[in-house]
């Protein structure tokens, strides 16, 4: 626990409007992100695209996302959390904005690494200032805020987006997302916190890289977050697609049914931080809850494979349902063991690294399921793959990830 922070005292008004600001910003990045497979659809015919090339432009944002991501988690321990978030949401941003304009498959290549590299330093400053402003029993209700700002930004980019798509076009959809998005940076510059550059000379500047990854609980982190970030991201790259090319579905329906799983998800994260965090204040162990939610998070969210099976939409609209409300259970709890575990010295470092190996998952997750599509012309290997995926992952919560705790780090200054 933050002894600065006792566990009695309110987070502050000032503490709740940066909160603000951070789920605003994950909502944003999210929308962001999946815009491209919001626009696939009109996209893939208008540029000629098939799948296996689709699944590269799906994952090329990943390439940058996941490859800068140590250097993200070094930049939010080193330097003001205000600065590296701004500059990495300023080219983000950009990065929307100039998809509207591009023609080419290299053009949208370039504009998605771009928009990766931006998002990149979000996560690791989302836990630099949680880890050092937050206590241990107040971590879960801000993590599952900026989670549900991931979860609600895809449902209404999706629908919003979705709608933009049917009636004007693609590139109207980025042009508003890129120039809407830049507005949030006004705020922004005014109500950033001050004051989280740590490397004042003589600090101790905490663990190094080597470190972190020298500890058991942090490759029990990586490889988990690793699993669930596969199945999110195949979801969130090709639902779209999937709801209009296998069940026949109008873009318009689509952006309405693809927008409730991202929603029920939102609302499933705040009550899971919640629940968690009144929890462990009525004397629970951190391990058990922490651990409680996100193990039987990513086990119920194998419900995805059933909803692929389902010949009725309703049926498998409702298990899809349930399968994102598990993914939320999940998202609600897993950065706070993070934050935990790392402490506010490591908390960016850490971020980073875990961020970076989860997000590989992006980079392989569209990429092999547009080539089972193009391969096997169903998305069907595609849902099971991912569940068994998942199976795996809770086992490293489980069973890899030890005590809820903070891990004591040894001075790098006397190390030196």
């Amino acid at each position: 626990m933050n002894p600065a922070t006792p566990a009695t005292v309110r987070p502050t008004t000032a503490q709740w409007r940066i909160i603000a600001l951070l789920v605003l910003s994950v909502a944003i990045n999210y929308i962001d992100r999946g815009s491209l497979s919001i626009a696939a659809p009109m996209l893939s015919k208008e540029l000629a695209l098939p799948p296996d090339r689709l699944g590269i432009l799906f994952s090329a944002f990943f390439w940058s996302y996941a490859g800068f991501m140590v250097i993200a988690g070094w930049l939010a321990d080193r330097f003001s959390s205000s600065v590296v978030l701004g500059f990495g949401y300023l080219v983000w941003s950009l990065a929307t904005l100039g998809t509207g304009f591009v023609a080419s498959f290299q053009a949208f290549l370039i504009l998605r690494v771009f928009l990766g590299l931006g998002e990149s330093v979000s996560y690791p400053v989302y836990s630099r200032i949680l880890a050092g402003q937050f206590p241990i029993n107040q971590r879960g209700l801000p993590n599952a805020m900026i989670d549900a700002g991931a979860k609600v930004g895809p449902a209404i980019g999706t629908l919003v987006g979705g709608l933009l798509v049917a009636g004007y076009g693609w590139r109207v959809m980025f042009l508003v997302l890129g120039v809407g998005g830049l507005l949030w940076l006004l705020p922004w510059y005014k109500w950033a916190p001050r004051g989280h550059r740590t490397a004042e000379l003589g600090a101790d500047q905490g663990p190094s890289i080597w470190q972190i990854c020298s500890k058991r609980d942090a490759w029990g982190t990586f490889i988990g977050n690793f699993c669930c970030n596969y199945t999110y991201y195949f979801l969130l790259t090709w639902l779209p697609s999937y709801l209009v090319s296998e069940r026949g579905l109008s873009m318009k329906m689509m952006a309405v049914l693809a927008s409730l799983p991202f929603a029920a998800s939102a609302s499933a994260s705040l009550l899971g931080g919640w629940a968690s965090d009144r929890w462990i204040t009525r004397g629970a162990s951190a391990t058990t809850v922490r651990k409680t939610f996100v193990v039987s998070g990513m086990v119920l969210a194998t419900l995805m494979f059933p909803a692929a099976l389902a010949p009725d939409l309703r049926v498998s609209m409702v298990l899809l349902v349930a399968a994102y409300i598990a993914l939320g259970l999940f998202s609600s709890n897993h950065w706070a063991i993070t934050q935990t575990l790392a402490g506010p010295l490591a908390a960016g470092r850490w971020t980073g690294l875990q961020n970076g190996i989860a997000n590989l998952a992006g980079v392989i997750a569209p990429y092999v399921t547009g080539l089972i599509v193009s391969r096997t012309g169903s998305y069907t290997l595609a849902f099971s793959s991912s569940s068994v995926i998942l199976l795996v992952g809770a086992l490293c919560y489980l069973f890899v990830v030890q005590e809820v705790a903070p891990v004591k780090w040894e001075d790098s200054r006397s190390s030196a």
